[in-house]
């Protein structure tokens, strides 16, 4: 994956990486995302269904079993954008995270603590209590506010199943309360500064497809309108607004909700002003995945961007290119699964159901 006209070195440390191109020099940031797959403690939460994460468990979920889990996702997370950027991702989304707690054990892993991440975590109303959450490097990202953004969807009755060939389920069938109201993942929205530059952070867990990828489909729409709605308010107070939205969003680059709902394009030249571009639509154009189901790959995680962070004016962070992480270590490597993602079993401590995905920023500096 090395370009042929870019070349990268380390300067001042580990921290701030360097991309030089014949007489011009970048500074560089990854920015990533993770769905860490049920990155639950071993302790029962009576508020949540979280039983079946715990050593009487149907998982069986042990101290041993959990301490591994953390040191799994800690070497994924130090690794993602090497070897194009030596440093860590400077700025992780992270989704399926049963609370703050295990957050926090995760960034005192020998090989997260260096980084000194900071933590961005709100508790949302899922059934099972998994939230998203924002990690930074302290030394590069400065949060400035951040608030949870709830997510409004009402439903009369569960939809029909439907066949289950079209259906991927990565979490159990949402809460429902007596007015209807279906609760789901809140969307974590965080503005800083990168460096000097201001950056407005959306991180996603929408609706699963349980039910069915149609029937449940208009959850997801309403998700994403509600991200357009968060994109237009920034975009009104600064149209200038560098925005990033990422997560695991339970559709893939050409469903409804991100062609349509959200509006986002496959290729630069189409991003009208104040538009989003996705560049995992050409992933999936090119048969790339993050998440494997009965031998078809679809790209659930993505990272999207406001058309300000695409502007090819590199005075200021701009977006570089992105990337899926698919390291071989995180590959099943045998059994009815060989080729889909290592995820955890009774018998093995994997990785996540879903691969990481990255961009990463550049801006040009002054020799």
């Amino acid at each position: 994956m090395r370009s042929l006209w870019f070349k990268f070195y380390i300067m001042t440390f580990f921290s701030l990486s360097i991309v030089q191109a014949q007489s011009k020099k970048y500074a560089i940031h990854t920015v990533a995302f993770y769905n860490f797959e049920n990155l639950f403690d071993t302790i029962n939460d009576p508020n949540t269904s979280d039983d079946e994460w715990t050593p009487t468990g149907a998982q069986h979920w042990t101290q041993e079993k959990y301490e591994q889990k953390l040191k799994n996702l800690s070497r994924v997370l130090s690794e993602i954008g090497t070897p194009e950027n030596p440093n860590a991702p400077t700025i992780i989304g992270g989704s399926e995270i049963e609370n703050r707690g295990v957050v926090e054990d995760l960034i005192k892993q020998p090989k997260l603590a260096d980084f000194d991440y900071g933590i961005i975590h709100f508790d949302s109303p899922d059934k099972r209590g998994i939230d998203v959450a924002l990690l930074y490097q302290k030394k590069h990202f400065k949060p400035t506010s951040y608030s949870n953004v709830p997510l409004f969807i009402y439903k009369n009755k569960l939809p029909a199943k439907e066949d289950k060939k079209e259906e991927i389920d990565d979490d159990l069938e949402p809460k429902i309360e007596n007015n209807n109201r279906i609760f789901t993942r809140d969307q974590l929205l965080v503005t800083g500064f990168l460096e000097d530059e201001e950056i407005h952070i959306i991180v996603n867990h929408w609706p699963s497809r349980s039910g069915g990828e149609k029937a449940s489909s208009p959850f997801r729409e309403a998700a994403a309108n509600l991200n357009r709605k968060i994109i237009d308010s920034l975009q009104q107070i600064n149209p200038n607004a560098k925005v990033i939205t990422m997560g695991d969003l339970n559709d893939g680059p050409f469903n409804k909700s991100i062609k349509i709902a959200l509006g986002a394009k496959a290729k630069k030249s189409e991003v009208p002003e104040f538009g989003v571009f996705n560049p995992f639509e050409e992933m999936a154009n090119k048969g790339m995945g993050t998440i494997a189901f009965r031998d078809s790959w679809d790209i659930f995680d993505q990272i999207i961007i406001t058309e300000s962070l695409i502007k090819p004016n590199f005075s200021t962070y701009k977006y570089w290119k992105a990337g899926i992480f698919n390291r071989s270590y995180l590959i099943q490597t045998s059994g009815q699964y060989k080729g889909y993602p290592l995820r955890h079993s009774l018998t093995e401590v994997g990785f996540s159901d879903h691969f990481p995905v990255y961009i990463y920023l550049i801006k040009e500096m002054k020799l």
